[in-house]
Order: structure tokens, then C-alpha cells, then sequence
């Protein structure tokens, strides 16, 4: 199931917007790769950390519980 940005995975509910935003971007693509759903948010959720540490962006939101 492709997901949207209102649309996600709860595992990916603290990290920011941005890097939310990109890690679904990426998942989506691993899906069209043929990876299974779960697997899938794992690389991206990483991918997307590494993504924004890179570029020095905060990765989860401080307000979040």
C-alpha cells in the first residue's frame, strides 16, 4: 500500500515533517521495487535520518509523545 503525507505509518509519526516527508517518499519507491511494506519503512526510515543528518536537520519533533 503506497502512502501519502497524511497518510503513514505510525513509526513514522516523531520524526519532523521534512524527514518524514522523505522517508515516505523513499518507501514508496522500495514498494515499487518490490520490497514488502515492512521493510520497506525500515531502509526508509534510516535513509531518511542519515538524509537529514547529513544536511544537519533536526530529525524528530521535540513535542512529540
Amino acid at each position: 500500500m503506497p502512502w501519502s503525507y497524511t497518510d503513514y505509518p505510525i513509526s513514522l509519526k516523531n520524526l519532523t515533517p521534512e524527514v518524514r516527508d522523505k522517508a515516505i517518499d523513499i518507501a514508496n519507491a522500495l514498494l515499487e521495487e518490490g520490497y514488502d511494506e515492512g521493510r520497506s519503512i525500515a531502509i526508509a526510515t534510516a535513509q531518511a535520518e542519515e538524509w537529514a543528518e547529513r544536511r544537519g536537520k533536526p530529525i524528530k519533533n521535540l513535542h512529540s509523545t
